[in-house]
């Protein structure tokens, strides 16, 4: 179980995230979800220890990820937003070195990294520089990395970025799998369709403060509305969305 207490960021004295507390669990598969600018993308770099909190606490499996970081780090696999990753190398050399650096066992970790180049469709280009790569491509090699040492923790920060249908397809039921198999998941998208299809519960985050914190079900019951998207608006949406799309017609039309 993954579990956030009062936990806090501030840049030069703003609150990026503002006394954040919610929980996911082993088996369900938890949204993080949020306007840009609301906070989730530095909540997810507190969580994997890149970026230090400026207060509260953050736990894993009841104790506290900084008391032993190296062994949290182990089992916690981690797809970012943007895809950071070495240019130079091809995506199969990109995986070794990150089994190497796991210090994963290495016949079967070959193994594990070539039927993920086979399934996620990188086979045929897997010796072919990571910059000759597309933006779907490189997405599925985050994910592979991520994934490659069995972790207990799957942290997914806009993972279906640049992906296409099918694969995106395969994202969708491959998240819901592993929370299935006992793993924690936490999922941040813009995708709410998606985050509504996969996730058990949600946690809604505006100005870095958390608005809602339930099962989508619940808040359907709660708020009497029939989608995500309609709770998403009303907890987090300030604009209104018909209105200002309204504008912006006028203006290009006129």
């Amino acid at each position: 179980m993954l579990e956030l207490r009062n936990v806090s960021k501030r840049f030069a004295g703003i609150a990026a995230v503002d006394n954040v507390s919610f929980t996911a669990r082993a088996g369900e598969v938890t949204g993080y979800l949020g306007p840009n600018g609301s906070g989730k993308s530095t909540t997810m770099k507190m969580i994997t220890a890149l970026i230090e909190m400026s207060a509260g606490q953050i736990l894993f499996d009841g104790a506290p990820i900084h008391r032993d970081l190296i062994a949290y780090k182990r089992r916690m696999g981690y797809v970012p937003e943007e895809p950071h990753l070495y240019p130079h190398l091809s995506g199969l050399e990109y995986l070794v070195m990150v089994g190497q650096l796991r210090n994963l066992p290495e016949k079967p970790t070959a193994e594990r990294i070539d039927g993920l180049l086979r399934l996620l469709s990188l086979h045929s280009d897997r010796h072919v520089p990571i910059s000759s790569y597309s933006k779907g491509m490189r997405q599925k090699v985050l994910l592979s990395a991520a994934l490659l040492h069995n972790p207990d923790l799957i942290l997914l920060d806009e993972p279906f970025s640049g992906l296409d249908v099918a694969t995106g397809l395969v994202l969708r039921s491959l998240i819901q799998e592993m929370a299935a198999r006992g793993k924690v998941v936490l999922f941040s998208s813009h995708e709410l369709e998606t985050v509504e299809r996969v996730c058990s519960r949600v946690v809604i985050l505006h100005r870095g403060k958390v608005k809602a914190d339930d099962s989508i079900e619940n808040l359907r019951a709660l708020m009497s509305l029939p989608t995500l998207e309609d709770i998403f608006s009303q907890l987090a949406v300030e604009q209104d969305t018909a209105a200002v799309s309204r504008q912006i017609a006028d203006l290009i039309l006129a």
